[in-house]
């Protein structure tokens, strides 16, 4: 019997793809000896590199500008046209009550008719408003909220006429129109808080987009510097090693072209990053310090007017006094927070926290308030004082208001006549004060979304591609005449 002697087998194994990829890429790069090998490919990674810097520089360029654009041109005049829009509302509706409190009085004519002026006014203005908000929505629910509001105040002006329409017939006394006039500005004037809401959520909508707006611009800021960072190391390093081959296996110092090449690299980088850099300031500064004050002072002058006509309606409705004037406190204390149980207090109450933070208005009243908000959010020239002057003057105007609701019970014609005489006119100085302040943000705001453009005007176009251009020939005419040697 033969025994048959056989050989161990070696047990088969799978090859490790991770090391079969990098054999490939081994068998892709040039030997250790091969010069114009490392040459060529180092040549060509630089001249791709500096191509994919110069689209990517420009894209985000063009991104970061384009948000800039939305921010600046159509999100935030949206805003704008949403909160005149409840400005315009309120007056429209104080002016009707104050041509009801007028009445047939003759030494009241002149207020009549101002106030028939004004509400004419401020219906253009307020039709203006929902003619440019539905012009420049910025999506399919902003458009469907203008198309309801522009239906809800075509309502409120029919029933303002009728009102109109009933006090030039009955022509009651002054602040005492007949029942039926009184029953049809009642009708009218209960439309306002439902369009006043529907105006402010739409600008509550438009503010959040353009809040999103500015957060998806300044994510895009912070990623393009980063790219532009990585990109230009990688570039850089991919210079660096071209000119180390040059130096150890050609013996050659600096070569002219590939540090010219270097130079501009590290120019158009820098340049880049810190105009991206810029960019983003000015974005901050129209967001943070402009605009955050346009919207909380916009929302106090139109706040402001509500209030004002709360002051008319009370004078106008006994009946709805306790209504209104509660409704007033609330407002004045959204506008200017301070420590008061009700309206017969306010005014004191905030003539003691001014005068206990004289040096500082901005500790006199909540942060929360509107009024407050903008006192802890003084950026610009100029506008520390705008402020606490628009904090002055409505401190004097709550002094009337105090007075008015006191003559009330007493002499209504007294009372009506400081309502629409020196009231309004301490009313128009504090209206004053806030518009200034509001035009100094407005400045601002502008002139930081024009720079923020500015800063990437040529980033976004001609420059990293002619850059890119210049630095591809300059790596050509570099590398060469060194592989010309090994021909």
């Amino acid at each position: 019997m033969t025994t048959m002697l056989t050989r161990p087998q070696t047990p088969r194994t799978e090859a490790d793809p991770a090391t079969g990829a990098l054999a490939r890429l081994r068998g892709l790069l040039p030997g250790r000896s091969d010069t114009p090998g490392w040459i060529r490919l180092l040549a060509i990674a630089a001249v791709v590199l500096t191509a994919v810097t110069a689209l990517v520089m420009a894209a985000d360029a063009r991104t970061t500008r384009h948000g800039i654009d939305v921010i600046g041109n159509h999100t935030a005049p949206t805003v704008t046209a949403t909160e005149d829009l409840y400005f315009a509302l309120a007056d429209m509706d104080a002016q009707l009550a104050n041509v009801l409190l007028a009445g047939n009085d003759s030494t009241l004519e002149s207020v009549r008719k101002n106030a028939l002026t004004v509400y004419e006014q401020r219906r253009v203005q307020a039709d203006a408003d929902l003619q440019q908000a539905m012009t420049i929505a910025t999506n399919d629910d902003a458009s469907r909220q203008i198309r309801e509001l522009l239906d809800k105040f075509g309502q409120y002006e029919a029933l303002a006429a009728d009102t109109f329409q009933l006090g030039d017939l009955d022509r009651g006394a002054a602040g005492q129109p007949s029942a039926r006039t009184l029953e049809a500005y009642r009708a009218a004037t209960g439309m306002v808080p439902d369009l006043e809401s529907r105006a402010q959520k739409l600008a509550d909508t438009n503010s959040g987009v353009l809040s999103q707006a500015y957060q998806d611009s300044e994510h895009t800021t912070v990623a393009a510097r980063v790219r532009i960072a990585v990109l230009g190391l990688l570039l850089l390093g991919v210079l660096a090693g071209l000119q180390v081959v040059l130096r150890v296996m050609l013996h050659r110092r600096v070569n002219p072209a590939l540090a010219a090449t270097t130079v501009l690299t590290l120019g158009v980088l820098t340049g880049g990053y810190l105009a991206n850099t810029a960019a983003a300031h000015q974005l901050t500064v129209a967001k943070h310090d402009a605009f955050d004050s346009l919207l909380a002072l916009r929302q106090a002058r139109a706040l402001s007017y509500d209030a004002n006509a709360d002051e008319s309606r009370y004078l106008l409705d006994p009946a709805h006094a306790a209504a209104y004037q509660q409704s007033y406190f609330g407002k004045a204390q959204r506008l200017a927070g301070v420590q008061a149980r009700g309206v017969d207090d306010y005014a004191g109450a905030l003539d003691q926290a001014i005068g206990a933070h004289s040096g500082d208005l901005a500790q006199a009243i909540s942060a929360d308030s509107f009024l407050g908000e903008e006192l802890r959010n003084i950026t610009f020239a100029g506008e520390r004082q705008a402020a606490e002057q628009s904090l002055l003057t409505y401190q004097a105007y709550q002094h009337d208001d105090h007075t008015l609701r006191g003559l009330a019970g007493s002499d209504l014609r007294a009372a009506i006549a400081l309502d629409t005489g020196a009231s309004n006119d301490h009313f128009a100085a504090y209206d004053k004060a806030l518009v200034s302040t509001i035009d100094i943000n407005q400045h601002a705001f502008d002139t930081a979304i024009a720079q923020g453009e500015n800063e990437l005007s040529g980033w976004s176009t001609w420059l990293p591609y002619g850059a890119a251009v210049v630095a591809a020939v300059l790596v050509l005419l570099g590398v060469r005449p060194r592989l010309a040697e090994y021909r």
